[in-house]
């Protein structure tokens, strides 16, 4: 394809859908490898092609179970360095670890970095990875590091809604969250507001207060990188209702959707979250108001780039 054969699209088990629509985009389908558990659980990898001197894309989202699907990958890298592989490329759509970036409290470990010098140590030569919880992660590797957004995505589904501009306003679930709003208001219009977040424990938050523009009557559009527990941004849909906004929106690129997160997103009022398909959603999760938008071209784009040696920042221009 493109005028060149060694370029090869691998997949681990964590996603499979989203690594064959990245593949239908470049033209091409999946490469062929054998993926088993032995009886006690241990991974095993055969990859059944040759790729000897190739250019290798290895999908896979380090999401829940996080750390089956991160030892897959890793056992991946070494089994495709091994075989001679001329460049290897995971490809993390989402990076799990993300949130463990920095010591904030005592005698506590800082995973993503580990995460990093093992995705490094296994034999990845290069990552690609989709909107990391904290930027600063690129800077944990030794090898380069691709660091795409979701917005472009994001933003033109929500310009589809067309939303009135007089009506439409960009909310923040919290201050740490300022930047990505601004971000947003910035490409799409509207005005901003801040929910003043206050966290009780790792667990629990509470919202105090608003700041901004005012949400009676308005359109509430809500941005963030990832949905857990859902607790802060379930917390920011209802201090928006409270504040007599007209209808709540909730975008976010991760659906990682653990614990009680699906039971809090069902009853709390939100006309519609939209999604990324950079975690499978099973069918458990899935609810009426659910919308998944799928990251694929958008990645394939950025493996063309990084296969001709080409600018991938030139994506976001």
């Amino acid at each position: 394809m493109f005028g060149y054969n060694h370029l090869r699209v691998f997949s681990g088990r964590a996603n499979i859908p989203l690594a064959e629509k990245i593949a239908g985009h470049l033209g091409d389908t999946l490469g062929r490898i054998a993926l088993t558990n032995f009886p006690d659980g241990e991974i095993s990898v055969r990859i059944e092609e040759d790729v000897r001197g190739a250019d290798i894309y290895i999908i896979q989202p380090t999401c829940p179970p996080v750390n089956e699907n991160l030892m897959e990958l890793l056992v991946m890298l070494d089994c495709f360095k091994r075989a001679s592989a001329g460049r290897i490329t995971a490809v993390i759509p989402y990076y799990g670890y993300a949130r463990q970036d920095r010591k904030d409290v005592g005698r506590v470990p800082i995973t993503a970095k580990l995460v990093a010098d093992l995705l490094d140590s296994a034999g990845a030569n290069r990552v690609l990875a989709l909107d990391l919880h904290a930027a600063q992660i690129q800077g944990f590797f030794n090898i380069p590091v691709d660091h795409l957004y979701a917005s472009p995505v994001i933003n033109d589904y929500v310009r589809s809604l067309n939303i009135p501009m007089r009506d439409f306003v960009v909310l923040s679930p919290d201050e740490g969250s300022i930047k990505r709003a601004l971000m947003h208001q910035k490409k799409l219009g509207g005005s901003i507001a801040i929910v003043d977040k206050r966290r009780a424990s790792a667990l629990d938050t509470s919202q105090a207060n608003l700041i901004g523009a005012p949400l009676e009557g308005k359109v509430a559009v809500i941005f963030d990188d990832m949905i857990s527990t859902a607790g802060s941004v379930v917390g920011a849909v209802r201090v928006a209702k409270q504040h007599d906004a007209r209808e709540v929106y909730v975008c976010a690129t991760h659906g990682v959707l653990c614990g009680p997160a699906i039971d809090k997103l069902r009853d709390a009022p939100i006309k519609e979250l939209i999604l990324t398909d950079s975690i499978p959603l099973t069918p458990a999760k899935h609810l009426p108001n659910i919308k998944v938008l799928s990251v694929a071209s958008l990645l394939a784009d950025a493996i063309k780039r990084i296969h001709h040696n080409q600018s991938v920042s030139k994506l976001f221009e």
